[in-house]
């Protein structure tokens, strides 16, 4: 059905149960995922110490590697590390942490995941303080890194898409929005063009 929607990256989440409360799956999932995905894996890593594991996780098929600012001592090392294994580099900030946080590695970096949820757990309710901090990341942005990709997760779906846009957001990702919807496909479509 991914294949087949209007969806440009296919986003997996990958916990550890100890950076977040929750555990989903590794690399043998990803992998075979990949054997079926037609479209690029954007692969979140919700672990602590992603730095371990970056050349596991380009090995199973992510062409997009994004870790947690919160979950890693060495940023810029980490993000070298996905560049240099060829994958784009991408950081994501917890609803609590301010975005000015990332303002020396912007130029560095492909794409900044903004948390609108707590992490761990899909089918949360979206935290609207996300709106004041996408507009500030596309501000922050605007000067260090125009082409920087700012995608949004948690709660986003067709009722707030439009404003999530309008802020700042080049990229969502709906996980109970489209998977609980009666036609996935449709709601995929929605997010894509309003």
């Amino acid at each position: 059905m991914l294949n087949n929607s209007q969806a440009d990256w296919i986003h997996l989440d990958i916990m550890d149960g100890m950076y977040v409360p929750n555990i989903t799956f590794g690399f043998p999932v990803i992998s075979q995922i990949n054997k079926v995905a037609e479209k690029p894996l954007d692969v979140h890593l919700m672990i602590e110490q992603p730095e371990r594991y970056v050349t596991e996780f380009r090995d199973a098929g992510a062409d997009i590697l994004t870790v947690h600012y919160e979950a890693v001592t060495h940023l810029h090392r980490c993000v070298q590390q996905i560049k240099n294994a060829g994958m784009k580099a991408g950081v994501s900030l917890n609803p609590h942490s301010p975005v000015h946080l990332l303002e020396s590695i912007l130029p560095e970096i492909d794409l900044v995941l903004i948390m609108s949820v707590n992490p761990g757990f899909g089918g949360q309710s979206f935290i609207t303080e996300s709106m004041t901090r996408i507009r500030q990341l596309r501000e922050l942005a605007d000067q260090k890194n125009p082409d920087l990709i700012i995608e949004v997760d948690g709660g986003v779906s067709p009722d707030n898409v439009d404003e999530l846009q309008e802020v700042g957001a080049n990229a969502v990702v709906a996980g109970s929005a489209v998977f609980k919807s009666d036609d996935p496909k449709e709601t995929i479509r929605k997010l894509k063009h309003g």
